[in-house]
């Protein structure tokens, strides 16, 4: 970036891009281009970007590559996207000189555009590495190449991902998605191998210290951002359960220990929130005077 651009995560010095190149015949590219827009919707929608804006870049005043190639490969990204019935503008002459793209430009928190996603077809590449194929006439050809990018920079991604949740990462992506929290030192262990168990499933779950009060320990869990909290006492050891208690939907109720790990398993799997409710024990009824 030009001096004086420096913008934390979203304008970094040097930069990560998931980049890929696919190499194909002319008359594959539009449904390859269908295929990585198809990819881009399914991995930005699972991160809860679901609204975006899409532009396609036209020819350069200087470029490389004949007119009909222009025209052809401008004419399978226009196509993709009448495919899939998505709106998007045209920026003329926004092109690389090496060919047409299709920029995807998702939204902050407070309403900023910024490019993260795009896919461009490269005559240069191909022309430069003098790669050829043999078509079914029998005759060379030089084949089309594909950048695809769906994070475009993973420094930016992670930047705008974060501000928008405000640090409230998605259950599936909180680095701790269930704590643990032991009202005595008695129950450590039983933490401990509930802990483990859920490690093995591909849950990230730590145990407290518990060297807190437990209004401190849920406390705590909750400015960690952490999802699901547990409290466990002498009575959830002896019964094999776990007193459980969502940051957004506040208690949930008592779980099944395997029956509380199915679920959250299910939600990690799936990209969704834990909302289910457990047992809720009922309060006693004061007897009338």
């Amino acid at each position: 970036e030009r001096s004086g651009t420096l913008h934390g995560l979203m304008r970094v010095r040097g930069f990560t891009q998931d980049d890929a190149h696919i190499f194909c015949l002319p008359d594959q590219l539009q449904s390859e281009i269908v295929d990585v827009l198809e990819l881009t919707k399914t991995i930005l929608t699972r991160f809860g970007f679901n609204k975006y804006e899409l532009m396609v870049s036209t020819r350069p005043e200087k470029s490389v590559g004949s007119d009909q190639i222009w025209d052809d490969a401008t004419a399978a990204l226009v196509g993709a996207l009448d495919e899939l019935g998505w709106e998007y503008g045209t920026d003329e002459g926004g092109g690389a000189f090496y060919g047409p793209k299709i920029d995807l430009k998702i939204k902050d928190a407070i309403g900023r555009t910024w490019q993260c996603s795009t896919v461009q077809c490269d005559f240069n590449l191909p022309e430069r590495f003098d790669l050829e194929y043999v078509s079914a006439e029998g005759t060379k050809e030089r084949p089309i190449m594909v950048h695809r990018a769906i994070f475009g920079s993973l420094e930016r991604f992670f930047g705008i991902l974060i501000e928008n949740c405000a640090g409230e990462l998605p259950f599936w992506l909180t680095p701790t998605q269930m704590k643990l929290l032991p009202v005595t030192d008695s129950v450590q262990d039983y933490c401990k191998e509930v802990a483990a168990k859920a490690n093995k499933m591909g849950l990230r779950v730590e145990v407290d210290r518990g060297n807190e009060r437990l209004a401190k320990q849920i406390r705590n869990a909750e400015q960690g951002r952490i999802p699901v909290m547990a409290v466990v006492g002498v009575k959830e050891m002896e019964q094999g359960t776990l007193a459980v208690r969502s940051r957004k939907e506040g208690d949930l109720g008592s779980f099944d220990v395997d029956d509380l790990l199915a679920e959250l398993k299910r939600c990690d799997d799936d990209a969704e929130e834990m909302t289910k409710m457990g047992e809720v024990p009922k309060k006693e009824e004061e007897e009338e005077n």
